[in-house]
């Protein structure tokens, strides 16, 4: 199995900037495809990017692209969420997913990922 445990969220002015960061262990080449999402009390989650390590290719929701950038260091089995620009509407707890062969909450699909496992979460509050 995979254990995925999110961290470098926290508290920033708007126009800020913070890196988010995932550290994945485990059965990690079991991994189809990767990202993050994020919720807001009372809302729904919210895809916000995926990437896909097989060919590099990455994806981002419509409020956030030119923004946020997504990548994965191999080396260090490691996703990160650089985000820069940040607004207040950005802040909500988000979460690292992946898609696997087996789920461990219930599976929300973003853009062709269907994030089916993750971590526990970080904060990140913009204000």
């Amino acid at each position: 199995h995979v254990q995925l445990v999110e961290s470098g969220g926290g508290s920033v002015q708007p126009r800020g900037s913070l890196r988010l960061s995932c550290e994945l262990s485990g059965s990690v080449k079991d991994l189809n495809c990767m990202g993050w999402f994020r919720q807001a009390p009372g809302k729904e989650r919210e895809g916000v990017a995926t990437f896909f390590p097989g060919d590099g290719s990455s994806h981002y929701a419509d409020s956030v692209k030119g923004r946020f950038t997504i990548s994965l260091d191999k080396a260090k089995n490691t996703l990160y969420l650089q985000m820069n620009d940040l607004k207040p509407e950005d802040s909500a707890m988000y979460y690292c997913a992946a898609e696997t062969y087996y789920n461990t909450y219930d599976p929300f699909l973003f853009e062709h990922c269907l994030f089916g496992i993750g971590g526990q979460g970080t904060q990140v509050t913009v204000s």
